[in-house]
């Protein structure tokens, strides 16, 4: 019996599209047979942008692609003018850095978790997780006086040092919101609907993944271990313990919509010990402004750096003709990739799978878009 095919658009204004993305699905009754992203909405020009500013003038443009992790943003950025610049930052900047990076790691999985819990149905842990958010944006509120787009990570530095009470703050979050994981354990991982909705869905086998450039969590539950803070390490990473999450298929296939979500709530517990080695190994002087060029400058040249953003390989590839303006600025998606697998995911799932898949993913579209 011969059906006819439908093509279904989901978006450009849907709350489970995170962000103005629109999908064009086409669908045999209830399956899909394929999935056609339309992006561009959030179109801000931003590398072009980067051509016509000075060097220190880009970093608020990167705050503003992942809005949610803009630390890591910044972050990025910064490590790759350094070593095009060929500058050795004081180790208590590094150590701030990480930190930061650290608690926006954070920040950004207990959004991306609470939000896909949403996307399923569970309204709850949405609220307790973004009730624990609130404490990190509120120690960055502390330290920098933005809560979002915070252009804190300079090129040789960063805008401030640390606020006197900080190490005590973020300590006393730790303590506080530590035993929370399991709680959110309780409230959504193991719940019965959840794993339903979850595991065996949108299996993303490795060598697919490697394939399309996926990275980060999402590469990662597919069982590859490849995290850049280890396997290419910058900053103060190599001084650090800590422990590579994968998927291991515990309650379905390895690499199912369950282990990406499992991962990165393994990655939070991880990011906990990072700061707390890295709060007590912290130099306790050291000018953070020591280090600020008076004019950025790069010699000719290029460079192309990456770093671990809580969407995944993060990187930049920078030119320079010597001027103080860059000639070219090119910024690598993590959440691009991983939006670009998901026509590959979708294929012979019902209609309602596709939010599950959608949402494990957990893209960002001003990233995507720039």
């Amino acid at each position: 019996m011969q059906t006819e095919h439908m093509v279904v658009n989901m978006g450009p204004q849907h709350p489970s599209t995170h962000g103005v993305l629109r999908l064009k699905v086409r669908t045999d009754g209830e399956i899909v047979s394929g999935v056609y992203p339309v992006i561009g909405y959030l179109h801000r020009c931003f590398e072009k942008h980067a051509e016509n500013l000075p060097y220190d003038g880009v970093i608020p443009f990167t705050d503003r692609c992942d809005y949610l992790a803009a630390m890591n943003m910044n972050f990025g950025y910064v490590v790759a003018v350094e070593e095009l610049m060929d500058l050795k930052v004081p180790q208590r900047v590094e150590y701030i850095r990480v930190i930061m990076a650290e608690l926006n790691r954070i920040a950004s999985h207990l959004l991306a978790l609470g939000v896909y819990g949403l996307d399923i149905g569970a309204f709850t842990p949405f609220l307790y997780m973004f009730r624990d958010r609130e404490r990190i944006l509120d120690i960055f509120e502390l330290t920098c006086g933005a809560r979002l787009l915070y252009n804190y990570m300079w090129v040789g530095g960063v805008s401030h040092d640390l606020p006197v009470g900080f190490a005590e703050a973020v300590f006393d979050f730790l303590d506080y919101f530590e035993p929370k994981v399991q709680e959110y354990n309780d409230l959504l991982t193991y719940n019965k609907i959840f794993i339903e909705r979850t595991a065996d869905i949108g299996v993303l086998p490795p060598d697919i993944a490697i394939n399309y450039g996926v990275s980060g969590p999402n590469l990662r539950a597919s069982g590859v271990k490849w995290d850049v803070r280890r396997d290419e390490p910058y900053s103060v990473y190599d001084k650090l313990e800590f422990d590579i999450p994968l998927g291991e298929g515990k309650m379905g296939a390895v690499g199912d919509c369950w282990d990406r979500y499992w991962v990165r709530m393994l990655e939070i517990e991880e990011s906990c010990k990072i700061l707390r080695q890295a709060l007590k190994q912290i130099p306790s002087n050291g000018d953070v402004h020591s280090m600020l060029p008076k004019k950025i400058r790069p010699p000719k040249g290029s460079v192309y750096r990456r770093t671990e953003s809580p969407r995944g390989d993060l990187g930049y590839y920078i030119v320079s003709d010597g001027s103080p303006v860059p000639y070219r600025v090119k910024m690598r998606s993590p959440a691009f990739t991983a939006l670009s697998v998901l026509g590959e995911l979708s294929q012979g799932w019902m209609l309602s799978d596709i939010i599950a898949i959608l949402g494990s993913l957990d893209i960002v579209l001003g990233e995507i878009d720039r």
